[in-house]
């Protein structure tokens, strides 16, 4: 039997649905056991559109978990109507207003996307390719039964 998956409409690479896939993956990541090619999917996305034009740089906010610093920032990149974070660069630092603390009342739109068809969307925008699982260096041994000696007996 051969099963063809059935694929809805390909969603075109518009600022707005690259916003939303963007979204949506980094969503999942914060909670996804292995997230770095999530991460670095949104890296990569958020980058192109940067070159591109689409998104653009607004400032730099105290980080809410800076991770082995008192202080941390974090730039601020708007990209349609959502906001992202991304770690700064030293030009960043130069370049950028500092903001200050993370506006908690100011919320990114909900999206209606799944999470397979926001990685398509961005592997296809981005070109990045999936990483693929890791197996063990050695064979897995199987299991074996114990094997028990009546009293008294050598083997």
């Amino acid at each position: 039997m051969n099963r063809q998956r059935k694929k809805g409409p390909q969603l075109s690479p518009t600022v707005e649905n690259l916003s939303q896939a963007i979204f949506i993956v980094n969503r999942h990541a914060k909670t996804a056991p292995d997230p770095r090619f999530l991460y670095r999917l949104k890296h990569d996305a958020l980058q192109k559109l940067l070159k591109e034009g689409k998104a653009k740089k607004v400032g730099l906010h105290f980080s809410n978990n800076p991770k082995y610093s008192q202080q941390q920032s974090d730039v601020l990149i708007q990209c349609g109507e959502y906001s992202f974070h991304l770690p700064p660069t030293k030009k960043d630092f130069e370049e950028l207003p500092h903001l200050g603390k993370l506006d908690k009342n100011v919320r990114n739109p909900k999206a209606n996307l799944s999470l397979s068809e926001a990685k398509r969307l961005l592997t296809a925008y981005t070109g990045l390719k999936p990483e693929p699982k890791k197996t063990y260096p050695y064979p897995r041994r199987r299991y074996q039964k114990p094997v028990f000696k009546r009293l008294g007996e050598h083997y």
